[in-house]
């Protein structure tokens, strides 16, 4: 290699990598070819693989830093040497382009690129700023004007010189598109240089595995959670992978990214061959050129709605006006250079717009386009988002503007200043003065637009991108072959510069596409500037007129059309209807074609039949010959800036892609020793510092070869299913095989543009895909922009992605270099050339499973299928459908379709002005949605699952190509939120859901012998479940020391204390205020006892045994005569006061309990005479008295007894000994549920002392602390601590009124501080009513060590959090507030009363809790994972025992059962109940215990669970068992043999949707139906709703509901604490009494043969549909209709029905999350056959209508004889 002319060539091509002209592919494949042309062989030794070499890496990265360090910087050795010299400008260098590049696009990528980045990010800009402008640039240093700013480097960079347009100095930069963000980044920090990794110093080419896996995990699920689903275009990542969906190492088999192609010309100025387009660096010294080469050609004609001209404007003008809007900015506006300045202009006001535009330019500030000023919102959030603090507009648009803020009442952007820049004129210089020279930042403009779910994103565009792309487009337009037959040179031209051939100067184009963005804003604006096009602009209505808009053409004699599908088809279309109308339209003007080089379509999927119609029936006739070539679709990216990606080119070039090529051999020809021309070094390098990957080896023979037709191919339509490409037919062969159903016809767009590289990779798993499968379009070029604005996580995401790939030998998969910017766009690669089938947020998938041939595991895979195909199905094949859509959800681990229908149909809107609204046709809206489904999945095989119909124009929208159309995401979007517009839904679950879970024993439910037996072979090993008891048989009182366990009864206790104390204490009021009442002490209470007692026998004459009823408000009142019933044996019965708001439930409960219990008295104060006696109440009193035939007691008043000197033992009222005996009830304890249901409960003396006995020890209460009664003091703890335990161990008590308590809860903390309370009880409902309506000051909690917070199941975990923050700064002591499990039977079963320690939470696996399993997860972890709270330990005295409820033994740790209790404070039993359960429930006996003990049975569900925690000074470890309380059995439902608790799924279904009222919804089961009823605010558009709730239910509970029904906001019965009465709601809907807005059945009855449809539905209302709507005028007619119920399906089936794969038998166990059972009966797997003929057949069960006596039945079974007044104990 001695040879200087090869020296000098290598060195050349060295020069060239170092500043970026070429990419390192390309740098191997020149090096490779000159060696080849001096005759040295070309081996491993001399080129170098695609990993460059270590030294060629350390040459890349000296020259890079060379540039900014100067001449000082240490060099490398040999040839590269020479990248440190930066060459002259070369006058005529050929090999010059417009490109300014220092590096290749693969150097700026995370592995051999992070040196580069780091060092560009550290280097100053030239002529920083001196001030910050925005919060996006706290690191930028700006100066502000005059022009030049102070160079900042260490060598000042080669000057260059323009003889004429006077740009000031630019400082040579690499011209990547990564580049646009990292030079960027020096004027906003936060917008790159914070989203990249710091430190990566090496250079090494593998990411390692850990890395790889790293990022995978950082990844999202494909659509899950509230969010949107994944978008590559809308910046969310792709979904994490598990190690199984990875492919084998093995597999290899990929397809490289395709190699970039070269230009091999330079790029001239069409004008002027002699001057090379790489001269100019930006857009704004073009201007000037154009301005002074060509000033009197038209720039712009701007055409009206009729093509009339309404504007023109000349190079010359334009330059002019541009100048002056620069020289107004410079001088007025005080901003600086790269600050942000928004464009608000229309349309049709093109030549403002590019006046403005260009005059950003030449100011050097950054353009910001705004296209929308109506879009008020948007505005707004682009001016704050880029701090632009200056708008230019026109004066027309300033006032419309204000005129639009005024009506709307809206206020003026904040901090920006209008300008109207149609008022400033032209820009003249003065005499011997030049214009400004420029100073232009690297970012040109901002464009914003919308992604896919409709956030706004800015992408950022820098010069260097701009010229590169227009030398790119320059390049594809000069190499369009001509038609012309003329013979003269057009080179010549005259001495104005206008060719002597004729024809025009310049390229014409003719657009109506928006010039203010995207491929609009580059062809209008950008290349008619680079390129000296005139532009003709015409609005899009010209299309519309039959002949306009080919006149235009044939007008103007275009060159390029710039044009959409949607006008052109309604062009070509109209030309089909009318020719003459076209032909005709103008005489002077006969239409002709022949002029038109290319007719670019913006789109992003070819039509290739479209194709055929434009370029064969309407441009060959009007005269144009080459029309198939002239027409060339244009793949853009139009939220990435509008840039073209792939457009049908003749550059050549695509044999060095590196991709099969089966072009005939003889169309190949072998290049001939000496085609290229030897390389000059003086031609290769500019003299501006910069030159191009377009700049390519000058070939001294340029044989013009036959372009190659635009390729066509066929792809068989079931390979797309599994993403596989099979090609059918390609290029003629399409043609001839025609309409063939079973393939699809794409088009291709073209090559990849020159310098763009290209890459298929699957975006789900980010590896390269093979050749025949379909991915996701990855492209670089320096021609892309470089990301988004002030968003750099997503432009990471997006503008950065790294590919994987797998090597041979090496099971890791390993990264791809260089990074790549993400589409969106899936599609293949064939023959070199880009076909698209869609974008990825318009794919479905669907998993289907199938069994072949012997083989009996199931398989499963995904098919696939595309939205607009999809679409042209449905527009096809079914009629009364105006607009359509479809996506899909990841609902329950599976992918399931949506179906969106506009249709005439769904509208209610008159048909005559004035009129009124049209009812919906349910039947009609009903055949509609079957159809769509059935034709889905004959067609496509496509199973649907939700079908929604809404009225034309009704879904949401975006803007494509100037037009609005149903944008995917958005309506996803507005899924997901439950705000679609939609007027009616059906579901296909049956076909659809095929993963739902199913038990072990369908039929039996998790309870039965099998499932039971399945949990002990799991569970065996693990011990059984039962506490330990603190045994406390002595309980001494703490002043005498006396066992109080001496005392049978509290009577016996009370003569005590008045015999020991009599003067001290005992109880005292505190009203409203806080005040103290008039105290009582022992003695006086025990003659006011004394007093009542003889009253009630003397007077009233009640004997022992006798009931009576005590009506008391909270006072001495009430306890008076409780211990005066105690005292004579009458059995007392507390109730609280009747609630005057609520007589209809309080008046027949009160009544009831008069019948009952044989009341012979009611025995009252004051107050509650007075309500008694009161109008409303006692006339009620007396017509329901009458209607039930009940017989009102006698009431007395016991308030103002006979004054007695005596007390109760010197009257001889003491407690006889028979009454003492286990069988004599003391006590009678009446809970209400919320159903107002009454639950009563029999105490005897041993029950009432052992209450307080547990009490005392267990919360080590002494007679030193008083005792506080508040609330519920007619039964329970309230009951307790108000009347009982201040007795028991001796200690005053106070008395709150609830009343008072509601009036000022602060009354109760002021009493707790004022008396250093140190146990106490409260309410959940106590708690909250003081949070929310007084603050924690004024008082102090230091001394309360035990907050008793009553729960009757399981305890909200939210409630101690409130708690614990609101009375923090009271000093409460966060292990004070503690939780009692309180049940009916027994008010204290669990406590957590001197834990010491904060609540224990646990997340549970809700999937193994439906079978009866309980396993702590990770939340994290496991979605949707259960949070329960422990309710404590036991107390003393107590032992609980968690059993199975069926088999009656022990449960093993690790699942839950009933919760068993022995205690002396369990009641005695069910007062005067004879149900056989209500007894057997007082007499457990667990199998594992033998017969010596009775456990009572709650009927709670629950476990327990060890836990160790640091306890006590020392902080040792303490092992403490714990109860958790899950919920009551009564309030479970079964479906498939798993167990569900409807709190959840409430919980669930109320956070799904907004307008859900808190606490409004009921989940139950009525006739095996799983029915769910939602209370809602508003009442418009309800079926949007259905799907959220249906989804959220099977997502979060793998449960699909039978019904779903929507009731008006207070229309649920409540109770008077604001709870649910499920019970009420049962019946009432069942009864069909609940007024329902709209009720909607789930399941499909023709996919499971009759699935019920549930009730309230009228004539014609089926499964799967709406079922009523009723409109408020006749709810009370609807509310009477007879339903169609078919009791054909219950959730559950027998064994023996099931498929034989899944009947669990004796000894077979299914796994716990059985997937493929059928939605609708129990074990039915959904299998996909592959031949139809052998799917299974399902028997048809056809609906009935319920007789009289079956519905009798069924509302039996559903209400299960709950009334108010019940008797018994409600399960």
């Amino acid at each position: 290699m001695e040879n200087p002319e090869l020296q000098a060539h290598l060195a050349a091509l060295d020069a060239e990598l170092e500043e970026g002209d070429i990419t390192h592919k390309g740098y191997q494949k020149r090096r490779t070819l000159l060696l080849a042309q001096f005759g040295i062989p070309v081996g491993p030794s001399s080129t170098t693989s695609s990993n460059p070499s270590h030294q060629s890496l350390q040459q890349w990265r000296y020259s890079s830093g060379s540039i900014y360090q100067g001449a000082d910087s240490p060099g490398g050795t040999g040839t590269m040497t020479s990248a440190t010299v930066v060459s002259p400008p070369s006058e005529s260098g050929v090999w010059g382009s417009f490109l300014q590049s220092t590096a290749p696009p693969h150097l700026r990528s995370n592995s051999n690129g992070s040196t580069r980045r780091d060092e560009s990010l550290n280097v100053p800009m030239q002529g920083a700023h001196a001030r910050n402008y925005s919060s996006a640039s706290s690191n930028s240093q700006q100066q502000p004007y005059p022009y030049p700013p102070q160079q900042r480097h260490s060598q000042t960079p080669p000057q260059i010189e323009y003889d004429h347009y006077d740009e000031g100095p630019q400082m040579p930069t690499s011209e990547s598109r990564s580049n646009t963000m990292y030079d960027a980044g020096n004027y906003f920090s936060d917008f790159t240089a914070q989203a990249y990794e710091p430190g990566r110093e090496s250079m090494q080419l593998r990411r390692p595995e850990s890395e790889y896996n790293q990022q995978q995990q950082m990844m999202h699920r494909y659509s899950v959670g509230e969010g949107p689903g994944f978008s590559p275009t809308a910046a969310i990542p792709p979904p994490m992978l598990n190690t199984g969906d990875l492919p084998s190492p093995g597999v290899t088999n990929t397809l490289m990214p395709l190699e970039p192609r070269d230009v091999p010309f330079a790029i001239d100025d069409p004008h002027n061959p002699n001057i090379p387009m790489s001269k100019f660096d930006n857009i704004a010294i073009v201007l000037r050129h154009r301005a002074r080469s060509i000033p009197k050609q038209q720039a712009y004609i701007v055409l009206d709605n009729k093509g009339k001209e309404v504007a023109a404007c000349s190079w010359e003008k334009l330059g002019a006006r541009a100048e002056k809007v620069a020289q107004v900015i410079r001088e007025k506006s005080g901003l600086y250079r790269g600050d942000r300045v928004a464009l608000v202009y229309r349309d049709v006001e093109l030549i403002d717009f590019a006046v403005a535009l260009l005059g950003c330019f030449i100011a050097g500030v950054v353009a910001v386009p705004i296209n929308n000023m109506e879009d008020y919102p948007k505005l707004n959030f682009i001016l704050t988002s880029t701090q632009a603090h200056l708008a230019l507009t026109t004066d027309s648009n300033l006032k419309a503007f204000q005129r639009e803020l005024a009506t709307q009442k809206l206020a003026w952007p904040r901090g920006v200043e209008w300008w109207k820049t149609n008022e400033f004129g032209s820009f003249h210089a003065k005499k011997n003065e030049d214009v400004p020279p420029l100073q232009v930042p690297d970012l040109a403009y901002i464009e914003f637009s919308r992604a896919p779910t409709g956030d706004l994103r800015g992408v950022v565009l820098s010069h260097r991108t701009i010229m590169h792309q227009m030398g790119t487009l320059s390049a594809i337009i000069n190499t369009v072959p001509s038609d012309s037959r003329d013979t003269f040179d057009k080179s010549l031209r005259d001495k104005t510069g206008r060719p002597l051939a004729g024809g025009p100067a310049g390229e014409i184009l003719v657009s109506y596409l928006d010039p203010r963005q995207g491929i609009g804003l580059i062809h209008s604006v950008l290349m008619a500037v680079y390129g000296g096009q005139t532009t003709v602009w015409c609005s899009q209505a010209t299309t519309q007129a039959a002949g306009l808009y080919a006149n235009i053409i044939t007008r103007y004699k275009a060159t390029l059309c710039l044009a959409d599908y949607p006008a052109l088809k309604l062009v070509a279309y109209n030309y089909q209807t009318d020719p003459f109308a076209t032909r005709n339209f103008q005489k002077k003007y006969p239409v002709d074609f022949s002029s038109i080089k290319l007719m670019m379509i913006d789109a992003l999927v070819v039509d290739s039949e479209f194709h055929e119609i434009l370029a064969d029936r309407w441009l060959k006739p009007l005269g144009n010959h080459r029309a198939r070539e002239v027409v060339a679709p244009m793949l853009c990216l139009p939220e990435h800036g509008g840039m073209v990606i792939s457009i049908r080119d003749w550059v050549g070039g695509e044999e060095r892609m590196g991709c099969p090529l089966s072009q005939p051999e003889d169309e190949k020809e072998e290049p001939e020793n000496g085609d290229e021309s030897p390389i000059d070094p003086k031609q290769s390098i500019l003299g501006n510092g910069y030159s191009s990957l377009l700049s390519g080896p000058v070939i001294s023979e340029n044989k013009e070869k036959k372009p190659p037709e635009v390729m066509e191919v066929l792809l068989d339509r079931e390979a797309l299913k599994t993403n596989d490409i099979v090609v059918v037919a390609m290029g003629a062969e399409v043609e001839k095989r025609g309409e063939d159903e079973s393939a699809l016809r794409v088009g291709a767009f073209g090559y990849p543009i020159p310098d763009a590289t290209l890459a298929i990779v699957d975006p789900e798993t980010s590896l390269l895909c093979s050749a025949s499968q379909v991915g996701e379009i990855w492209v670089d070029s320096p021609s892309l922009s470089g990301g988004f604005w002030a968003l750099p996580k997503q432009t990471e995401t997006i503008f950065h992605a790294r590919p994987y790939r797998f090597e041979e030998g090496n099971p890791h998969p390993v990264p791809v270099d260089p990074e790549f910017l993400r589409t969106g766009l899936l599609g293949c690669i064939i023959e070199g050339k880009i076909f698209v089938l869609g974008l990825y947020e318009d794919r479905l998938r669907q998993r289907v499973e199938w069994v072949d041939g012997e083989q009996m595991e199931p398989r499963e895979e995904y098919r696939y299928f595309f939205v607009q195909h999809l679409v042209v199905t449905i527009m096809r094949k079914m009629s009364k459908i105006y607009d359509c859509s479809a996506f899909d959800v990841c609902v329950n681990d599976e992918h399931l379709p949506i179906i969106l229908l506009e249709s005439n149909a769904a509208s209610t809107a008159p048909t005559m002005q004035g009129g009124v609204a049209r009812q919906l046709d349910i039947a009609l809206l009903d055949s509609i949605s079957e159809r769509c489904m059935e034709v889905l999945l004959t067609e496509h095989q496509l199973r649907v699952y939700c079908v929604m119909i809404t009225a034309p124009g009704s879904l949401p929208r975006v803007i494509k190509f100037g037009r609005r159309e149903i944008g995917n995401m958005l309506c996803r979007r507005d899924f997901d939120n439950g705000t679609l517009p939609c007027v009616h839904v059906e579901f296909g679950v049956e076909r659809a859901v095929r993963n739902l879970p199913i038990g072990i024993d369908p039929v039996g439910g998790i309870w039965s012998y099998h499932t039971t037996q399945a949990r002990h072979d799991l569970l065996g090993q693990q011990e059984k479940q039962y506490s330990g008891v603190d045994y406390r048989v002595v309980v001494i009182d703490d002043r005498t020391s006396t066992p109080l366990n001496n005392f049978s009864s509290i009577v016996d206790l009370l003569q005590w204390r008045v015999s020991r104390q009599a003067e001290e204490l005992s109880y005292c009021s505190i009203d409203v205020r806080g005040r103290e009442g008039k105290g009582v002490t022992w003695k006086k209470l025990d003659l006011k006892i004394a007093a009542v007692a003889s009253q009630i026998k003397n007077k009233w004459k009640l004997k022992a045994g006798d009931h009576a009823i005590l009506i008391y408000t909270h006072s001495e009142d009430f306890l008076y005569a409780l211990h005066a019933c105690f005292c004579l044996g009458v059995i007392a019965i507390p109730l609280a006061p009747l609630d005057s708001d609520r007589l209809a439930e309080d008046i027949p409960a009160f009544l009831h309990m008069i019948t009952d219990f044989n009341v012979k008295m009611v025995l009252v104060n004051t107050e509650v005479e007075q309500l008694l006696k009161g109008k409303p109440l006692s006339i009620h009193l007396k017509q329901s008295a009458g209607v039930l035939g009940v017989k009102v007691p006698p009431v007395h008043n016991t308030a103002k007894p006979p004054k007695s000197s005596q007390g109760c033992r010197d009257l001889g009222y003491t407690v006889s000994p028979e009454w003492v005996q286990p069988g004599r009830v003391a006590l009678v304890w009446t809970y209400w549920t919320p159903d107002q249901r009454r639950v009563s409960v029999a105490l005897n003396h041993e029950a009432v002392m052992g209450m307080c006995k547990v009490m005392k020890e267990t919360c080590q209460m002494t007679s030193s602390r008083p005792v506080v009664g508040c609330v519920r003091s007619t039964s329970g703890m309230g009951f307790v601590m108000s009347w009982l335990m201040g007795i028991f161990v001796g200690a005053p008590t106070y008395l709150i009124s609830p009343i008072d308590f509601a009036q000022n809860p602060m009354a109760v903390f002021l009493t707790l501080s004022r008396y250093k309370i140190k146990d106490t009880y409260a309410t959940r409902q106590m708690l909250e009513h003081a949070i929310s309506t007084m603050a924690a000051k004024g008082f102090t909690l230091h001394e309360l060590r035990n907050l008793m917070i009553t729960c009757e199941g399981r305890p909200r975990p939210d409630v101690f959090q409130k708690v614990r923050m609101h009375f923090a700064g009271a000093g409460l002591d966060r292990t004070a507030i503690n939780t009692v499990y309180s049940h009916v039977l027994n008010p204290m079963i669990a406590t957590r009363s001197y834990m010491n320690i904060e609540p224990i939470e646990l997340w549970l696996d809700p999937k193994a809790l439906r079978r009866g399993l309980v396993i702590p997860v990770d939340p994290e972890v496991v979605q949707d994972a259960l949070l329960v709270q422990d309710s404590g330990m036991v107390p003393v005295q107590t032992q609980v025992a968690i059993v199975n409820p069926e088999t009656r033994r022990l449960c093993h740790s690790g699942e839950y059962g009933e919760i068993w209790v022995v205690s002396e404070a369990c009641v005695n039993s069910f007062y005067n109940s004879r149900d056989a359960i209500d007894i057997e429930r007082f007499q457990g006996r667990i199998e594992d215990f033998g017969d010596k003990t009775m456990f009572v049975r709650t009927g709670d569900l629950g476990f327990l669970h060890t836990v160790s925690r640091p306890i006590g000074p020392g902080q040792s470890l303490v092992e403490m068992q714990i109860l958790f309380v899950l919920g009551g059995i009564g309030d479970t439902i079964e479906v498939n043999g798993l167990q569900h608790f409807p709190i959840d799924i409430e919980s669930s279904v109320e956070r799904c949707h907004r307008n859900i009222v808190p606490s409004g919804s009921a989940c139950f089961q009525a006739g095996g139906l799983v029915v769910i009823l939602v209370e809602v605010h508003v009442k418009n558009y309800l079926a949007s709703m259905v799907p959220v709730i249906v989804n959220t239910i099977l997502d979060q509970h793998q449960l699909v509901v039978d019904i779903v029904a929507f009731v008006g906001k207070g229309d649920f019965p409540r109770s008077r604490l604001g709870e649910k009465q499920r019970g009420k709601i049962l019946a009432s809907w069942v009864t069909r009494k609940m007024r329902t807005i709209a009720q909607f059945g789930i399941r499909d009855n023709h996919a499971n043969g009759g699935a019920a449809a549930g009730n309230g539905g009228g004539s014609g209302s089926r499964p799967g549909s709406m079922l009523v709507l009723h409109p408020p005028s006749v709810l009370s007619e609807t509310i009477l209709e007879t339903p169609t119920l078919t009791r054909g399906r219950t959730p559950t089936q027998s064994i023996h029905e099931l498929p034989a794969e899944n009947t669990a038998t004796e000894g077979v166990e299914l796994p716990a999350e059985e997937a493929g059972a059928g939605a609708g009966a129990a074990g039915r797997r959904g299998f996909m056959v592959r031949n139809p003929e052998e799917a299974p057949s399902v028997p048809e069960k056809s609906p009935r209508r319920l007789s009289a006596r079956n519905e009798e039945e069924f509302l039996q079974e559903a209400v299960g004889g709950l009334r108010i007044g019940d008797r018994g104990v409600a399960m």
